[in-house]
C-alpha cells in the first residue's frame, strides 16, 4: 500500500480539487462544451486511502490506478463505497487481468487481442459488462503501448464480439517534453480518430486524454475523461 506519510492535507486536497474542477470549467467554456459532461478522473496511485476518502467525502467518485495489487487492496478496503468508479489506467500483465475483471468498472490501456479476450471470459455474467478504452499510440512512440492510429478502427471492430467488455472509447498520452503546437497536433489526430469510431461502434461516448500539464488543451479537442494525479493530491514520490 502507499506511503501513509505521503498523505497530503484534508483541506489541501479539497482546495486543490476544486482548482482543478474549476479550470475544467473554464475550459469547456472557452470551447463551447458543456462541462457536465466531462469526468474529472482522480488518479489516485501511490496514494494513501486517506486521500481517496478526503476526495470522495468532498463529492469525487472516480478514481484512477496503474498498480494491480495496490489498486485491489484500495478497492476492498473501501468496498463499503459502492457509488466509487474505479478506473485501472496502468499497463496490464495478462496473467493479472482476471482482477481488472473482477474489481474495476473501467479500463483504459486495451491494445492487445489476447487481454480482451482475457477481460471478457473473466468478467462475470452477474457484473456489468467491463467499460474499456483503446489505448493508442497517437505518436508512433517505439517504446510506448499502443494501437498504431491507422490500424484503430480494425481493433476496435475485432473487440466487438465481446459480450462482456463494452468498448467505450479511446486512450491516449501524448509524448512526453513537446511544446503545444505538437500536442494539439496529436489531440487533433485522436478528435478525428474519435469521431470516425463513434459514428461507427455503438456507446463509443468516451476520449480518456489530459492530464494536470494540459488538461485544457484536451478540453479543446473533446476529452470527456480528464486524468489528473498531481494536481489533486501532490507530487509522487519517485
Amino acid at each position: 500500500m502507499a506511503d501513509q506519510s505521503d498523505s497530503m492535507s484534508s483541506n489541501c486536497i479539497k482546495d486543490r480539487l476544486r482548482q482543478v474542477e474549476a479550470r475544467i470549467q473554464k475550459a469547456a467554456s472557452l470551447a463551447n462544451r458543456d462541462a457536465n459532461h466531462i469526468t474529472l478522473l482522480a488518479v489516485s496511485k501511490t496514494k494513501p486511502v486517506s486521500d481517496i476518502v478526503t476526495a470522495y467525502s468532498n463529492g469525487h467518485r472516480h478514481f484512477g490506478e496503474n498498480y494491480v495489487q495496490e489498486a485491489v487492496d484500495k478497492v476492498k478496503i473501501l468496498s463499503d463505497k459502492k457509488d466509487i468508479l474505479w478506473h485501472f489506467i496502468g499497463p496490464l500483465q495478462s496473467n493479472k487481468s482476471k482482477f481488472i475483471a473482477e474489481y474495476f468498472d473501467w479500463f483504459h490501456s486495451l491494445d492487445r487481442i489476447k487481454i480482451a479476450k482475457r477481460l471478457n471470459e473473466q468478467r462475470t455474467p452477474y457484473q456489468n459488462p467491463l467499460n474499456v478504452c483503446v489505448q493508442v499510440n497517437v505518436d508512433d512512440e517505439n517504446n510506448k503501448a499502443g494501437i498504431a492510429v491507422e490500424e484503430v478502427e480494425d481493433f476496435v471492430a475485432s473487440i466487438q464480439k465481446y459480450e462482456r467488455i463494452c468498448c467505450r472509447g479511446l486512450m491516449t498520452i501524448p509524448k512526453a517534453g513537446v511544446d503545444d503546437s505538437e500536442r494539439r497536433q496529436s489531440f487533433a489526430t485522436m478528435q478525428v480518430l474519435f469521431s470516425k469510431c463513434a459514428q461507427k461502434f455503438e456507446r463509443f461516448d468516451t476520449l480518456s486524454m489530459g492530464m494536470s500539464q494540459d488538461l485544457e488543451l484536451a478540453v479543446e479537442y473533446d476529452a470527456n475523461i480528464i486524468r489528473v494525479g498531481t494536481d489533486i493530491f501532490g507530487a509522487r514520490k519517485k
